[in-house]
């Protein structure tokens, strides 16, 4: 028993120890970073832009949030509450791009709190204000126009954002990430190669006549431009998708997505029927995709959460069902999907360099 007794004694000393070290090591990963957030002080910065919308040639406008170098003002754009530095330098380095696609007749400011925290964390975000399918402007829903319209009006706002003189310098050369809310998530798929089976549009609203988002026109699309069709971006390289709409997406029409995708639905969404959107497409997508399922939470849990004004205005958008916390899911939304397309398009590159030094790079574009 002696024996036993020493050697409880020297165990308790050496897990003692290995508790020590343990915790010294954890101490110098946090203050590893905490100067890494130190070293990299981004604020969110806002870049207006104004582009050619390639279904009719005429202007259409886009937010570009960016990590900045300056000081956030508050101000209300379009409605909502939002802390930026407008027009500020961008900060030094090189950061990934990622296009953001609203839902139809939405606005990209209603996902604002995450563009501006993927900007706080070092990507650049160029979110559509797709013409005719905005908030202000219903002129091109349920049309072919507005489904074949919407990647290619994506695809130009990649283009531009590679050749505009404030953010050209500092995004990566590598592939682009894209965003979609509700008919962005249709709009994402296209620009990943997925085909949209107009049948299964029809099929569905002859199932269900009642779903008066997605049947508006009863499951038959305006052919306004016929000669349109779906064309895929082959700079795409990831895509986060929240409560998407994809009912026209059988296996066949995904089978050329071959891109890694984050995909967030409600369980509870009062819009889209999710066992013949996100959970049928998280089944058939080619490449697994991290789908996840939030309890009790409805179509526009993923909007941003609303103040006083916007409960007066717009109460149905802002309600979440008892026990759904929209800040909680906000806060996750924007841990995760930074992780995932750091993992997924590289990491942010934060650079202690000139902006003399980044100016040539924007010329050999």
């Amino acid at each position: 028993m002696p024996g036993n007794a020493w050697e409880a004694r020297a165990y308790g000393k050496c897990h003692r120890k290995l508790n020590t070290a343990r915790w010294l090591l954890a101490l110098l990963l946090f203050g590893g970073l905490l100067a890494q957030a130190e070293a990299a002080p981004w604020v969110a910065g806002l870049h207006h832009m104004t582009l050619t919308d390639p279904v009719d040639a005429r202007p259409m406008q886009a937010l570009a949030f960016y990590p900045a170098q300056g000081t956030p003002h508050s101000s209300r754009i379009d409605g909502y509450p939002v802390d930026v530095a407008d027009e500020a330098p961008v900060a030094l380095g090189q950061f990934p791009l990622l296009v953001l696609s609203h839902g139809n007749t939405g606005s990209p400011l209603a996902l604002h709190y995450l563009a501006t925290s993927l900007a706080r964390q070092g990507f650049v975000v160029v979110a559509v204000v797709h013409p005719g399918d905005n908030a202000r402007d219903h002129s091109r829903q349920g049309t072919l126009s507005n489904l074949y319209g919407r990647p290619l009006q994506v695809s130009a706002a990649i283009t531009a954002a590679r050749d505009d003189t404030l953010l050209g310098p500092y995004l990566n050369d590598g592939k682009v990430g894209v965003i979609g809310y509700s008919a962005g998530g249709e709009t994402a798929l296209i620009l990943s190669g997925a085909q949209p089976d107009l049948d299964r549009l029809r099929q569905y609203c002859l199932e269900r006549p009642t779903d008066g988002d997605a049947c508006k026109t009863h499951g038959v699309l305006i052919a306004d431009r016929s000669e349109l069709a779906p064309k895929a971006d082959a700079r795409v390289g990831a895509v986060m998708l929240m409560a998407p709409l994809s009912l026209m997406f059988g296996r066949h029409a995904l089978s050329s997505v071959n891109v890694p995708a984050l995909i967030y639905s409600g369980d509870n969404d009062q819009l889209l029927a999710v066992d013949r959107n996100a959970e049928a497409l998280a089944r058939k997508l080619p490449v697994t995709p991290d789908y996840r399922l939030l309890a009790g939470a409805g179509h526009f849990v993923f909007m941003a959460r609303c103040d006083d004004e916007q409960w007066l205005r717009m109460a149905a958008l802002c309600k979440d069902a008892a026990g759904v916390d929209r800040r909680h899911i906000h806060h996750s939304l924007q841990r995760d999907t930074a992780a995932f397309f750091s993992q997924a398009l590289g990491a942010p590159e934060h650079a202690e360099r000139s902006a003399a030094t980044a100016a040539p790079r924007q010329q050999q574009r």
